[in-house]
């Protein structure tokens, strides 16, 4: 029971700490998704709604949290406690939502972009000189996932006739099934699945995404944009690491029939630290995103017609894959590009089948 409280507490704090710190960490031209000029990204209407979102996930928090607390102390049912950080990203999104809307309004009915000039900032060298994949990054993920087969294999005449193939928040086995290949190894198939998604968003990031460049400060947008980019694919492929080893950990659990408490916090922490050690540092890097160049005089040009309630870039004329997301880190899909359904579909597939493999038979 204590480590599922420990668990949930660790997850919703993180998720808390980022749904703060977000409208710091974005870009100050986007505020909660809406496009604006660089006059008003100080605007007394985004500075309140600012204020009053984070009041509100602040809120939400307390509230959620207290409520799963009092409903689990009545009835000891575990599964209200990781269901409750589900709830708080709800609220965050609604808090969301409603800044979004808020500013939105404000924009429209103060006329923010009446009189700017706009104008698109490309980064021709994107395609002539790209960053290179960072590929040591992905050499930690590789080797664990070689390790835990080659683990498995030595150790694979000495296992019980029957494994543990799932554990609940407490750690005990609630799922078992008979030894066989395809039971030893399940979680070997989703390290290379899940390192197979990795991998190829990582790719994306690098190869298909496109950058959004301030056309006031081109040069110095297109360079922190590049650096953002190999960022974002390192931090990938060190949460495949932490991932791969998460797994390494549950199936040496697993193979050696080992009864732990502790086994949720191993497997669990060391993600849950690779995503706050990449929040951290994006943060950092989003500090500084001109460097020092003069303005142009020119502000992005507006687009938020594109964007579906902040969150949701759908543009049938933009053939890149994926955006840099404008409220959140990392990117997002252009729901408008038709290889972005088959990706979807085939991350959906792979799932399925990964399931399938894990608890199937």
């Amino acid at each position: 029971m204590t480590i599922a409280i420990v668990l949930s507490f660790a997850l919703a704090a993180l998720v808390l700490a980022i749904a703060l710190a977000l409208p710091s960490i974005n870009s100050p031209t986007v505020p909660f998704g809406v496009r604006v000029p660089a006059q008003r990204a100080e605007d007394p209407a985004v500075v309140r709604q600012t204020r009053i979102y984070r009041w509100r996930v602040l809120l939400s928090g307390i509230v959620t949290t207290g409520v799963c607390l009092a409903i689990y102390a009545m009835t000891g049912e575990t599964l209200l406690l990781p269901l409750s950080v589900l709830v708080l990203v709800g609220f965050w999104y609604g808090c969301f939502f409603l800044a979004n809307h808020e500013i939105r309004a404000a924009k429209a009915a103060g006329a923010w972009y009446e009189g700017v000039r706009q104008g698109i900032a490309v980064d021709t060298g994107l395609r002539t000189n790209p960053p290179r994949f960072p590929w040591l990054w992905l050499a930690p993920g590789l080797i664990i996932i070689i390790a835990t087969a080659v683990i498995g294999m030595i150790a694979y005449p000495s296992m019980p006739d029957v494994l543990a193939v799932h554990r609940g928040a407490n750690g005990i086995p609630d799922r078992l099934a008979a030894k066989s290949v395809a039971t030893a190894f399940s979680l070997v198939f989703v390290q290379i699945g899940v390192s197979a998604v990795l991998v190829g968003i990582a790719a994306a990031i690098i190869f298909g995404s496109r950058p959004d460049i301030d056309p006031a400060h081109p040069a110095g947008s297109a360079h922190w944009h590049r650096r953002y980019m190999l960022l974002g694919a390192k931090a990938l492929l060190g949460l495949l690491a932490m991932i791969n080893l998460a797994m390494l950990g549950s199936s040496l659990l697993m193979w050696t029939g080992t009864v732990t408490p502790w086994a949720s916090l191993a497997v669990v922490l060391p993600i849950l630290a690779s995503v706050a050690v990449a929040v951290v540092v994006f943060a950092r890097n989003n500090r500084a995103r001109d460097e020092g160049e003069d303005d142009t005089g020119l502000a992005h040009r507006e687009d938020d017609k594109y964007w579906r309630s902040g969150l949701f870039y759908v543009n049938r004329e933009d053939r890149a894959l994926m955006v840099p997301r404008r409220f959140g880190l990392g990117w997002t899909l252009n729901f408008g590009n038709p290889r972005a359904t088959m990706l979807l579909a085939g991350i959906v597939a792979l799932v399925v089948l990964l399931i399938t493999i894990r608890f199937g038979g």
